[in-house]
């Protein structure tokens, strides 16, 4: 239980990799503030398991891409925590649209909600929540990038999520210089091509399965997430910041979707 007594919040996390790290740092001894939008019953659900886990869990719905819920979010989750703030935050929700589109062809709405949900929301929320962190000398930052997004190169078709991801990159690494003298850390994990239900699965599930696509042969799993988030918020990784993590496989996605 090395984070016992840490309270962490993260965002997205009624399913998919959100609720793997949820269940992660819940097995570390963390205090868990789940996050939806439209999950209710899967939050629900989640938190009665973290709480068998010895820890304590709450779930709040709030929309990212919305400033007010972000001013919400942060206030219920700090207010919630037995030590009165935040410790760990990881920015894993953010909307993404699968089908390929120049950017020409855009709503004008979908460029908004794509970069409020994955670069401003999450700036919001970080400021937020800074100044516990500064107070108590500690914290720990976590965004959710791509991968290969600390490149910063052409991505077709993804012309919107990948400028605010790559947005991202570059407040990653400021950030984690402007506050390295406060105790607070702070990354970007950049996840490969992880789908349905292997965002769930553990590293053993996948085990002996193939893909192709990505140079490990193997596919990526949840856990594969979960740990590399673990590993970043223990309190002997304090010398570690600012860093853009790939946990790919190998697998670019950039240089796949341009081939097909």
């Amino acid at each position: 239980m090395k984070l016992q007594g840490r309270t962490a919040l993260i965002t997205g996390s009624a399913k998919g990799l959100g609720k793997m790290t949820a269940l992660a740092l819940a097995q570390m001894g963390c205090d868990i503030v789940l996050n939806y939008v439209s999950s209710e019953q899967e939050a629900a659900g989640l938190a009665k398991d973290i709480e068998r886990l010895g820890v304590r869990a709450t779930a709040v719905r709030a929309d990212i891409s919305e400033r007010s819920d972000v001013e919400r979010l942060a206030l219920e989750a700090s207010r919630w925590s037995a030590t009165g703030g935040i410790d760990i935050l990881v920015n894993n929700a953010g909307p993404f649209i699968r089908e390929r589109k120049l950017f020409a062809d855009y709503a004008v709405e979908d460029i908004i909600g794509l970069v409020n949900g994955n670069l401003l929301g999450v700036m919001l929320l970080d400021h937020k929540l800074l100044p516990g962190m500064r107070e108590r000398k500690w914290g720990r930052i976590i965004h959710f990038g791509f991968g290969h997004a600390g490149e910063g190169r052409a991505w077709p078709h993804r012309a919107v999520y990948a400028t605010a991801k790559t947005g991202l990159v570059s407040f990653t690494k400021t950030l984690a210089v402007e506050e390295a003298g406060n105790g607070i850390t702070v990354h970007m994990v950049c996840p490969g091509d992880i789908r349905g239900l292997n965002k769930e699965r553990t590293i053993a599930d996948v085990l002996g399965e193939l893909d192709e696509e990505t140079p490990r042969i193997r596919p990526g799993s949840g856990e594969d997430i979960a740990r590399v988030i673990s590993f970043l918020c223990l309190p002997q990784s304090d010398y570690l910041t600012g860093n853009i993590i790939d946990v790919t496989g190998g697998f670019d996605p950039i240089k796949n979707t341009i081939r097909d």
